[in-house]
Parts: C-alpha cells; structure tokens; sequence
C-alpha cells in the first residue's frame, strides 16, 4: 500500500536494480514518489523493481546510464524529467568496490573514482539544473562507514573515495542550501546484498560472525535498514537537516580513528 509522505515528488535512484538501490527506490515508490530506477546491466532485475512500486499502486520507470558517462547522466536525467515533469530527489546509490590499496595498481582507484566520485558529481550537476529552478531539492548520498577509518583490510582505495563524497556532500549543503535544497550522506556498515555476499559459504558465514561481534548490536544491516533513513530524508520532516553523515552500521566498534 502507497503512503502519501512524498507524494507530488520525483525521485531518480541511481543503481537501483538490486541491493541497497532497490530497496531505496522501492521504499520512497510506497512513500509515495515516482521514481527513477536507473540500472546500467541488468534491465531485467531493474524492470521488477519497478513492476514491484507499480503492483503496489505506485509509478515507477526504469532508466539505463553508466553514471561514469557525463553524457548518459544528462540523457536519463533529461528523460526522467520529460517522463515525470520534474525532479525532486536524487539518491546517488550506485557505487563499485574492488578491494586495494597504494601497494595495488592505481587503475583500481582509477575505476572506483571514475564511478564513485565522478559518476554522483554528474548526477548532481545534470539535477541541479531543474532543481535550482523549482527551488527544491533533496540530494542524498550513499558514502560508507570505510571512509571514517574503519579496520577493513584492502579498502583504502574505495574508502577514499567515500572520503570524497563526503567532503563533497558538505560543501555542497553549504553552497545550494539558498535554493532551498538539501545535501545530506548516508554511511552504511556492512549490509547484505548480491555484492557482499557474494562468496564461498562458509567463508560467508565466517565473516559475517566476525562482523556480528562488531557490533554494538549484534547483527548485520539489511538494506531496508538503509532505505528506511534515505526515505526518511527524502521527506519535509527533514527539511531542516543539511551536511550531515548519518552512520547506519549497527553501532560498529572496530576504528583504527574517528577523526574527521
């Protein structure tokens, strides 16, 4: 059933075919939006989360874009708001991890950035321009608790890169806040999904105990633990919050630092 706490608003979720991106575009579909599921691979998985809003009573397309192309970006955000008539929410999810750091190959950092920094960093630009317009907005990205100095081996590479959004989503809140739009970040810790668990099982199941003890509570995140403070962001009830990293990860313990 379709709630009404974001209704009349457009929403475009990047990497929205599966994991944390599904259940982002799925949650703020039952909130009332209509949203834009981007996906870059898979249609197929894309198309059922948005027969999945649409079963619910809810309206939702599907939209493919590398978002490391500056050009594709403009193109799916140009047809979102031609399908739509305007855009409200960006949720800048999709993301890649490959585990290195300064001893690996730099083309590693190369990629992650390409995507990770470069590829949110298009997303904005091409949304600000209808955003800035309207005078309203709402930008949320997914950074990760990596980028606090979490003690995850062969992260240090993709965690600078979460540094960068993070950097990037302060600045930001700071220079849009007069065009009534808001620049928050969400840093999650581990969470289930296709990627993360993608491994041998027992070798998963070891893992996760490990990271189970942690945690202050205990268990891993799922993504609607996600989905449910993007949503929440998303909305007028948090029309007042700006700049801010909001870590969902469980209360996690392990931080070589916290500094900031």
């Amino acid at each position: 059933m379709v709630s009404d706490s974001l209704k009349g608003r457009v929403a475009l979720v990047t990497g929205a075919s599966r994991g944390i991106g599904a259940a982002i575009a799925t949650k703020l579909g039952l909130r009332g939006a209509k949203v834009v599921c981007n996906y870059s691979k898979s249609e197929e998985a894309a198309s059922k989360v948005v027969s999945r809003i649409v079963e619910w009573g809810g309206e939702a397309i599907a939209i493919r874009a590398d978002i490391s192309s500056k050009v594709e970006v403009e193109a799916m955000v140009e047809k979102a708001v031609e399908v739509f008539g305007r855009l409200d929410i960006l949720v800048n999810n999709a993301g890649i991890l490959i585990r290195g750091g300064v001893l690996d190959d730099i083309s590693i950092l190369d990629r992650m950035f390409e995507v990770n920094v470069k590829g949110v960093i298009y997303c904005i630009a091409a949304s600000l321009k209808y955003m800035i317009k309207q005078r309203y907005g709402r930008i949320i990205n997914i950074a990760s608790i990596a980028a606090f100095g979490t003690t995850s081996r062969n992260t240090t590479y993709y965690a600078m890169t979460k540094g960068a959004i993070i950097t990037l989503t302060k600045r930001l809140a700071f220079e849009l806040g007069e065009y009534g739009i808001t620049v928050n970040a969400v840093a999650p810790g581990f969470t289930k999904t296709d990627m993360t668990m993608n491994r041998p099982a027992e070798e998963l199941q070891a893992a996760i105990r490990q990271l189970e003890s942690i945690t202050s509570l205990r268990r891993v995140g799922e993504p609607e633990d996600i989905a449910e403070v993007v949503a929440f962001l998303a909305s007028d009830r948090a029309g007042f919050i700006t700049g801010q990293v909001i870590s969902v990860d469980g209360g996690r313990i392990d931080f070589f630092s916290r500094s900031a």
